[in-house]
């Protein structure tokens, strides 16, 4: 029996990982959605969303690749138990990710959003410059990507903290963990930027009560999920001057209605989803090795825990 490698996503990339496949794993067939072909022959799955009814179109698929550093898109309680599902490790994500971080809080400690009105009013005014070890910068969620995005803050010598559920250790940050400790995180917070992994424990968390734990006059960056952020709350926020601004790469629809009110807010910098994304030069090598630990019977990297949903 052939095996076989179905491809469910964007179909110009897909002409990318093609011909990856084609130069690199010539052993294991590529096909892309919606042509099939003999679905027993589908070993492997590379999508952003999974097929409806995946049991009866693939009866024979070992693995589920998410074409995403996150699973939130898929609804892992009507896959099947036994499907390993396994995120994309791209470093090419990872890259992305660090540059728009570093991007974001930069236009925020050196208050560009405020020099950009003012460019756009004809206004030339300087404003006090704060000194980066007086910035302070926390982290929300302290994952690997997290971890990256802080290494790459370190340069610039602000003062770095981070908060997860669980406990960590990292070098240079000022870690805090559970729900305990979370207010005295967020007091010490002049930007907050997230990165937390998407889950019912998570939804909404970036909300009224959160922002009014921050310092006054603080501000937001969320490179999670739209699904954090609940806008209205952000909208009042600002409004009220309890947040000074925010940068925003995720909403809860996707993309913005043309009447929704952060296209033209002054104190929102918003870009459509584009922090990071995947390259298939960079995450074909890290997908093959997968597959290729899967045949062995190793462990995969990035493989989810289906309780915890990440």
């Amino acid at each position: 029996m052939p095996m076989a490698l179905l491809y469910k996503a964007d179909p110009v990339r897909g002409e990318q990982w093609r011909a990856l496949f084609a130069q690199h794993a010539p052993d294991i067939e590529w096909r892309a959605w919606p042509d099939i072909g003999n679905p027993e022959d589908i070993h492997y799955l590379a999508a952003w969303q999974a097929p409806e009814d995946l049991e009866q179109r693939l009866p024979n698929l070992k693995v589920l690749f998410a074409l995403s550093a996150g699973v939130d898109q898929l609804d892992l309680g009507r896959l099947p138990v036994s499907l390993p599902v396994v995120r994309l490790l791209d470093p090419g994500i990872s890259q992305g990710m660090c540059e728009y971080a570093c991007l974001a809080v930069l236009s925020l400690h050196r208050d560009l959003l405020r020099y950009r009105q003012q460019q756009q009013q004809h206004q030339w005014q300087a404003h006090r410059l704060v000194p980066a070890a007086k910035r302070r910068i926390g982290v929300m969620g302290l994952g690997l990507q997290a971890q990256h995005i802080l290494s790459s803050l370190k340069p610039f010598g602000f003062e770095l903290s981070g908060w997860a559920r669980s406990v960590h250790q990292i070098e240079g940050v000022t870690c805090h963990a559970g729900v305990e400790q979370l207010p005295a995180f967020l007091g010490q917070c002049d930007i907050l930027l997230c990165v937390l992994p998407l889950t019912e424990q998570t939804e909404g968390i970036l909300d009224r009560a959160l922002f009014a734990q921050l310092p006054p006059g603080a501000a937001l960056i969320n490179m999670g999920r739209g699904k954090h952020l609940v806008e209205a709350d952000l909208l009042d926020a600002l409004d009220s001057g309890q947040l000074s601004a925010a940068v925003l790469d995720v909403l809860q629809h996707e993309p913005a209605a043309p009447d929704h009110p952060f296209w033209g807010h002054p104190n929102i910098l918003l870009t459509p989803h584009i922090a990071a994304m995947t390259q298939p030069d960079s995450a074909f090598p890290e997908l093959l090795k997968n597959i290729r630990r899967f045949e062995r019977g190793e462990r995969m990297q990035g493989q989810v825990d289906r309780i915890r949903g990440y």
